[in-house]
């Protein structure tokens, strides 16, 4: 039987690299007895971080979930990766939890992760507990973390669990709500017992208590009426007042402790349980593609079924492991749904719950939790599955843009094919990144959020098939153009015997407006031409522009038009003249002043003050040009620029590198622009060279 909705708790655990968020799960399991005692992350044997890659270099990749019971309620628990580079997995556990937990080492503070993911829980609203981690370490500080959250993020900071000392003097944590000590544990693999909280830090937890009264009273009207009558609250009170006031986003919880010597466990599982909101409360967004007057719906368990795949995961043994959060109803073992994208029916064949690797059968998954569908080949992650008359879908998960791009091919070129296989199943595991052919400059392209995300996949594929990539700067899709208007005349005459080829055209071109593309125009009056022979003039013009006229790109924005002609009886075909038309057009550009665009991107840069001279001299001189400069809290500034793809082929290497790994970007295309001297001598120098290399491979 599964457990009901109002007692599942969903937390997904975020926060910068190396503040501990692999080892405070592991504690966290340890603790609710999920596992029998904690691992290391030098052992290589947590719950959460399985992967080869992630064993190896130690830090989390992939989101892991894993699962606890705790005062009769069903935690399930998201440890997340902490680099920038792999945020998609950051991502996917914040929409299937209706709960975060902010890890903040209590050394270094707030950390550059640390504000980018505060601004994206501000953005969706959603409700957060802080634990700050490392207590026992020699430059901890509660206090100062705290005064830093209401600093920078104008965050109302309520503790809940204060340490019993601090560095070398830790022995434990104070649970404030309950009035109750938790000395450090004598052992590694010991859980924490209560005691009284020692005489020393009564006034402590007073003066916290206090305040956490206080917080509590602003969660409801009634309550501070009650508050300000009687200068206090009753327990029930208060847990009501936490409830309403951390539900409404307008407290964050904060917690101390040392996940590593196992303590700040239980007074931070006691908050979850009886505190934090279950799912009944949330709700899920539709698709804009569903019904326009509902933008969400309310988990429901008394709906029919409908949920979403948020996640994949190919696994060597179980195969596609489809992770579900059910939004109505409930998903159970061999019944039946249509997957909306495609409207055909599915049934779930193998239904589990996880500790990281380790699949647990399920029988039945209620609304509000989460699980695993294998067994299923054509789910995919943000497909919807529903059993209601008329099925909806929810919206896709909002993932960022790759901004890191490498041009590859296997060193064996038999095993391109083998090698594509291997990367459209990472992709399909990993949304941020992606793999396309690109046409244009006919290579082999994928992108991602930075070097260590897509090295590792190509280290994997290294590893697992033995194939050896080549990797390199992609090469930019430049495009060609004309500035005036010019005049040309071709005639097309072969003779070989038989029926020879006649066609003549005269054409003039001439620029459009940026962006307007291709325009074709028949001004050929008389029938010196005849309409049947149009289409292949068209198609003649289409292959001259994709040829390109200076450098080899594909040429933009031109009209063309065809004024006269003239054709055999007998040697006039489509073949002849769709020949002129690409010799006319080649001559008619040639003569119209034609340049080179290269493509513009909008870049927004995300960089701490401290770097915002060194990032901006970058930009200026990379040919950027800066619109603005917009504080966004946090010490945090977003500067906007305008700047050639080009010279932003390796911005996220260099960005990192620039400011140590503080800072991140997004990037758009924008416009085209024209390229004139060395700039574009340059560039046609380098597609020549690489025409030659092509022919000579050929």
């Amino acid at each position: 039987m599964a457990i009901s909705s109002d007692l599942i708790r969903n937390v997904a655990i975020i926060g910068h690299g190396q503040t501990g968020k692999t080892t405070l799960l592991e504690h966290l399991l340890f603790t609710g007895g999920a596992i029998a005692k904690p691992e290391t992350v030098e052992t290589g044997r947590t719950v959460s971080d399985y992967y080869d890659e992630e064993i190896e270099h130690k830090i989390s990749v992939h989101a892991a979930l894993a699962h606890l019971s705790w005062r009769d309620r069903k935690v399930n628990l998201f440890d997340t990766p902490g680099s920038s580079d792999f945020v998609g997995e950051v991502t996917l556990a914040l929409r299937a939890c209706e709960n975060a937990l902010v890890l903040v080492d209590g050394e270094s503070g707030v950390q550059i992760e640390t504000i980018k993911l505060w601004r994206n829980l501000d953005q969706h609203a959603k409700p957060r507990l802080v634990f700050v981690s490392k207590a026992d370490k020699e430059r901890f500080s509660f206090g100062k973390v705290l005064d830093d959250l209401k600093e920078r993020f104008k965050a109302a900071p309520v503790a809940i669990a204060i340490p019993m000392g601090e560095g070398t003097s830790f022995k434990g944590v104070i649970d404030v709500l309950n009035e109750k000590a938790y000395p450090v544990p004598s052992a590694h693999d010991q859980k924490e017992s209560s005691a009284a909280v020692p005489a020393e830090f009564k006034d402590a937890v007073a003066e916290a208590r206090t305040t956490l009264i206080e917080a509590a009273a602003e969660g409801d009207d009634d309550l501070m009426e009650k508050y300000l009558g009687n200068g206090s609250l009753s327990q029930e009170d208060t847990v009501k007042g936490l409830r309403l006031a951390y539900a409404g986003n307008r407290i964050v919880p904060a917690f101390a402790g040392s996940a590593g010597m196992n303590s700040g466990m239980a007074a931070f599982l006691d908050f979850v349980a009886e505190i934090c909101p279950d799912p009944l409360a949330s709700s899920q967004e539709k698709s804009p593609n569903g019904d326009a007057t509902e933008t969400a719906v309310p988990i429901d368990p008394a709906k029919p079924l409908s949920a979403l795949v948020f996640k994949t995961q190919i696994d060597q043994f179980s195969g596609k492991l489809s992770y579900v959060k059910i939004v109505t109803g409930k998903l159970v073992i061999d019944g039946e749904f249509v997957n909306v994208r495609d409207g055909k029916k599915e049934r779930v064949a193998k239904l589990y719950t996880t500790q990281g690797k380790k699949l647990e059968d399920a029988k039945e998954l209620c609304a509000g939790d989460i699980g695993i569908i294998a067994k299923t080949v054509s789910l995919k992650t943000n497909d919807t599955l529903s059993a209601f008359d008329k099925p909806f879908a929810y919206a896709p998960l909002h993932l960022p843009t790759p901004v890191h791009m490498l041009a590859i091919n296997a060193s064996n070129k038999k095993e391109e094919d083998k090698l594509n296989e291997l990367l459209i199943k990472a992709a399909e595991e990993d949304l941020t990144f992606q793999i396309r052919f690109n046409g244009a400059t006919k290579e082999t392209v994928i992108s991602g959020m930075g070097d260590l995300q897509t090295n590792m996949i190509l280290d994997r594929v290294k590893s697992q098939q033995k194939i050896v990539v080549e990797t390199r700067v992609p090469r930019v899709a430049y495009r060609e153009t004309i500035t005036k208007k010019a005049t040309a005349e071709y005639t097309h005459r072969k003779q070989t015997g038989g029926h020879g080829q006649y066609a003549r055209v005269v054409f003039d071109v001439e620029p459009l407006e940026r962006g307007k593309g291709y325009e074709f125009e028949n001004k050929v009056f008389g029938g010196a031409v005849s309409k049947g022979f149009i289409p292949g003039i068209e198609k003649g013009i289409r292959q001259a522009m994709e040829a390109g006229i200076v450098a080899g790109y594909t040429v933009v924005d031109v009209r063309t038009s065809i004024t006269d002609g003239k054709e055999h009886p007998v040697d006039s075909s489509e073949m002849a003249f769709k020949i002129a038309s690409r010799g006319a057009f080649r001559e008619a550009t040639r003569n119209a002043g034609p340049v080179l665009l290269e493509p513009i991107m909008n870049l927004y840069v995300f960089a701490e003050e401290k770097n915002l001279g060194d990032v901006m001299s970058d930009l200026s001189s990379r040919r950027g040009r800066i619109s603005g400069q917009n504080p966004i809290g946090g010490g945090i500034v977003e500067i906007d620029a305008q700047v050639p793809q080009a010279e932003l082929l390796r911005y996220a290497i260099d960005l990192r590198s620039m400011t140590s790994g503080t800072a991140s970007f997004s990037v758009e295309f924008d416009h085209y622009a024209p390229i004139t001297g060395k700039i574009a001598d340059d560039v046609i120098k380098a597609a020549q060279a690489f025409r030659t290399h092509e022919e000579e491979e050929e």
